[in-house]
């Protein structure tokens, strides 16, 4: 299985690849903060983040239709999440319908929570996808541990990352061996074996984690990040990081006062 799920494009070369991941990170942590803290019925508003947000897209060379689906992807446990809350929510009911025995409405104040929950979700997914793009998942990691970010969170990460492939492939290689012995028979028969192979993928995966433990310390792991390459917060990085900033900062507070 390929282990460039999250980092495909962090190859390419652009400007944005090139700054450092630290910038990347608090950019995209105060476009985040920035979005969370918009008004919903400011429509301009994020109009105008989501035009932001397709120019770095853009200048990062990365393909746009790859963070498009990549976004989509995630949206829907968004949507399952907030779907219900125009039901819920008082206020001034928009619509009733009967749906078999009950009868549920909408109200135009859950329906303003439902767009405020999906559209800053949505711009939110599409930073983390531009950063996460952009950035090599070990550099990213080093970035964080350097701006103080809790070491064991770090490599919870870390680990999350490299192991869940190899989880993966063993899931696969367990799923290639019921098949060829012919896995069939009755739903109970079916749901035993299923759960043989859940309890045999919790054993292998904690004596590997034991291994994989033991490996570490005996080449010497303490805790850290290491990676080959060095990471250097340079002048275009100071630049990049402060006007993109203030550029939000300056787009959000015009539309409002505007």
């Amino acid at each position: 299985m390929k282990h460039s799920f999250i980092d495909q494009y962090s190859d390419l070369d652009s400007f944005i690849h090139r700054l450092d991941p630290r910038t990347k990170f608090i950019t995209t942590l105060v476009f985040i903060l920035v979005v969370l803290s918009t008004p919903p019925t400011r429509w301009q508003v994020f109009a105008s983040y989501l035009f932001l947000m397709a120019i770095l897209i853009l200048s990062s060379k990365v393909p746009i239709i790859y963070v498009l689906k990549r976004s989509l992807v995630i949206m829907p446990f968004v949507l399952l999440i907030a779907i219900f809350v125009p039901f819920f929510k008082g206020g001034e009911v928009a619509g009733s319908y009967n749906i078999w025995l009950w009868q549920v409405s909408i109200t135009y104040s859950g329906l303003q929570v439902l767009w405020n929950v999906l559209i800053k979700a949505w711009l939110s997914i599409l930073s983390l996808i531009w950063l996460t793009s952009t950035t090599k998942l070990g550099n990213l990691l080093k970035g964080l541990e350097q701006l103080r970010m809790p070491r064991v969170i770090v490599m919870i990460l870390s680990f999350m990352y490299r192991y869940i492939f190899v989880l993966v492939d063993e899931v696969m290689r367990m799923r290639q061996a019921r098949d060829s012995r012919h896995f069939g028979g009755s739903r109970l028969r079916q749901m035993r074996t299923i759960g043989y192979m859940i309890g045999t993928l919790f054993i292998r995966s904690y004596e590997r984690g034991e291994r994989v433990y033991a490996a570490m310390l005996a080449r010497g792991f303490n805790g850290q990040s290491r990676t080959l390459d060095h990471l250097n917060f340079r002048q275009a990085d100071a630049y990049f990081g402060i006007g993109f900033s203030l550029l939000l900062i300056l787009t959000s507070v015009t539309n409002l006062l505007g």
